[in-house]
């Protein structure tokens, strides 16, 4: 990755035009190295407009991450957290399962600008742009085994509505086991995904790399991409999100959550996260990891974190399984 291309999406990022001339005149390089620096953003999926005359523009404003500006949103919390902020990155998942058993510490963050493989559930591909999502992984070290961590996605996903509840999203709701929605004309449309992955023993002691991806903005070739009703933060509320300082509110609730989750497990968390329940009572069908569908009523979860459902041949629970509404005729 070329060293300049960081620095000219930083003048880029007020989402006006900027004259290719100025630009090379402000690095001390060509004007073919500043093209050849913006053609990289674009085959890294950042959207850059040219117009003849104008010069190079975003398709909007946007903010960078930067590790300064969250420490400072964090507070004195930040002196024992480690966070990292990448430019590029392919997963910060990915990043974190290599790193975390050499050097990682725990209570790590690491986020980045542009992630260009991110990872969603069951082998999908979370999609983020420049600016247009929050994408972030954290590393957290259990005494306990990974047997023990049942219902672990659910307590972020409260974590998560807090942290939203402070910059005024009031209308985000859970889908077990773990996304975060928005119920707008036209249906419930994901706002946020969680995807943890876990390293060490199931009994012995273990590690979760806490991975999440917020919508701020999404464009309309962003909005494309999506295979599934999106929504962004954008959309929930008026005023613009600091990015720096959301995240520095996230990690905050979040620490407090997995400190609590270690303590007692899920079931402190198990009446805040039914309040924010989607599909509670309502007609769902969840599908099974060997191809299997089971229909019911949503009937909340249990202390462990498993969806209770309401079937025919009476009360099932189940631990894993994507879970989408039924229509009732």
């Amino acid at each position: 990755m070329n060293k300049l291309l960081f620095p000219i999406l930083s003048i880029l990022s007020d989402g006006k035009f900027h004259s290719g001339e100025a630009i090379a005149k402000n690095f001390n390089v060509s004007r073919v190295l500043i093209w050849q620096v913006i053609a990289e953003a674009q085959k890294l999926g950042v959207e850059i407009f040219s117009v003849r005359g104008k010069g190079y523009s975003l398709s909007h404003s946007i903010q960078l991450l930067d590790e300064v500006k969250i420490k400072q949103s964090i507070g004195e919390m930040a002196s024992w957290l480690n966070i990292k902020v990448f430019d590029v990155v392919d997963s910060t998942n990915n990043f974190l399962m290599q790193e975390a058993p050499k050097a990682y510490p725990h209570a790590s963050c690491v986020a980045a600008n542009i992630q260009t493989s991110g990872k969603g559930r069951r082998g999908r591909q979370w999609q983020s742009s420049l600016g247009e999502n929050l994408t972030f992984s954290f590393l957290w070290r259990f005494t306990k085994g990974a047997a023990a961590l049942s219902g672990l996605s659910l307590a972020v996903g409260v974590s998560l509505i807090r942290s939203l509840k402070k910059i005024n999203v009031n209308q985000a709701l859970l889908k077990w086991p773990n996304d975060i929605l928005v119920k707008d004309d036209k249906g419930y449309k994901k706002l946020a995904g969680i995807l943890i992955e876990l390293q060490g023993d199931m009994d012995g002691q273990s590690a979760a790399i806490i991975g999440i991806g917020i919508n701020l903005k999404l464009s309309k070739n962003q909005l494309a991409k999506i295979d599934q009703p999106a929504i962004g933060i954008n959309q929930c509320i008026d005023n613009e999100v600091d990015s720096n300082e959301f995240l520095g509110i996230i990690i905050k609730d979040l620490t407090e959550v997995l400190a609590k989750f270690e303590s007692n497990s899920f079931e402190p968390f198990k009446d805040e996260w039914q309040s924010y329940d989607a599909f509670q009572d309502q007609s769902i069908s969840i599908s099974l990891g060997d191809g299997g569908i089971i229909s019911g009523k949503e009937h909340g979860v249990n202390d462990m974190g498993a969806l209770e459902v309401i079937t025919e041949d009476g009360i099932k629970t189940f631990s894993s399984g994507e879970v989408s509404m039924r229509k009732v005729e």
